[in-house]
């Protein structure tokens, strides 16, 4: 199995997750009204752990592909179905809706809650999603204008669309630049510093994820409305680098784009 935790998951509706929810919340209200709003984290994780009965913190979801092993914990499940991430911070943001999102996507579940106790009243939002895992595996590959440039890439493209296959589209970015970095040797081999060069002058460095030598590889998720820029500011980066050439990888729900550019003029 792509994901497995140490427990069987309940699917709960959206009506059963509001009870839940509603419930935890007291708690959290409760915890925040005695304790105030100056703890880490953690001990807002134990408290809550120690007053609802069954609940589990710092629950591990481990993802796995190949020899690839990366581990996710979630901060508090309750009733072996309800997801809640917590949080110590002024304010939430994307970045904490998209942990939470990845974590539903992860175990294939619906509904979570984001919860911030940092605030003088707490801070709180549902994160729900209706996408399944048969949603995000089933994508698109787009390669027309793909070149396998060195040997050692050559099975690259397979690589990520296998990965993609089991564990679906719309994860953790991070996740995916770890799986591919394992995939090509680790960050020692992967890791690299690009000279930039104008004029013929090396004017500085730019730190690079290489996957092979003067081959650089950028990924990202960017809607498809923004594919013709990236192209454009892709070849402008190799233009003004000592690379060979630039492959970009693009994930975003039913299209996966690969894409190689490089030094030479109308590449």
């Amino acid at each position: 199995m792509p994901v497995t935790l140490d427990c069987q998951l309940r699917k709960l509706s959206q009506a059963e997750f509001g009870d839940l929810a509603y419930e935890v919340m007291g708690h959290v209200f409760d915890i925040h009204r005695d304790f105030g709003p100056l703890f880490d984290e953690e001990i807002y994780q134990v408290e809550l752990a120690r007053r609802i009965a069954g609940a589990r913190i710092e629950v591990p979801i481990e993802v796995a592909f190949g020899g690839f092993r990366k581990t996710y914990y979630v901060d508090l499940l309750v009733d072996q179905g309800a997801f809640f991430e917590l949080k110590t911070v002024e304010t939430l943001h994307d970045r904490h809706r998209s942990q939470l999102l990845n974590y539903l996507l992860l175990t294939d579940t619906s509904h979570g809650k984001l919860v911030n106790l940092r605030p003088g009243s707490v801070e709180h939002e549902f994160v729900n999603t209706t996408l399944t895992l048969r949603d995000r595996t089933t994508f698109h590959v787009d390669d027309a204008i793909w070149d396998v440039v060195a040997p050692e890439i050559s099975v690259l493209k397979d690589y990520v669309v296998g990965f993609l296959r089991d564990l679906g589209t719309g994860l953790d970015l991070s996740m995916y630049e770890e799986a591919i970095t394992y995939f090509l040797g680790g960050d020692e081999a992967v890791n690299k510093l690009i000279d930039v060069v104008v004029d013929g002058h090396v004017i500085g460095a730019q730190p690079m994820r290489c996957a092979a030598l003067g081959v650089a590889f950028r990924l990202t998720t960017a809607p498809r409305s923004a594919l013709p820029h990236f192209d454009e500011f892709l070849r402008r980066f190799v233009r003004h680098t000592t690379l060979e050439c630039m492959l970009w990888i693009n994930i975003t729900r039913g299209l996966v784009t690969f894409r190689t550019f490089t030094s030479k003029p109308g590449r």
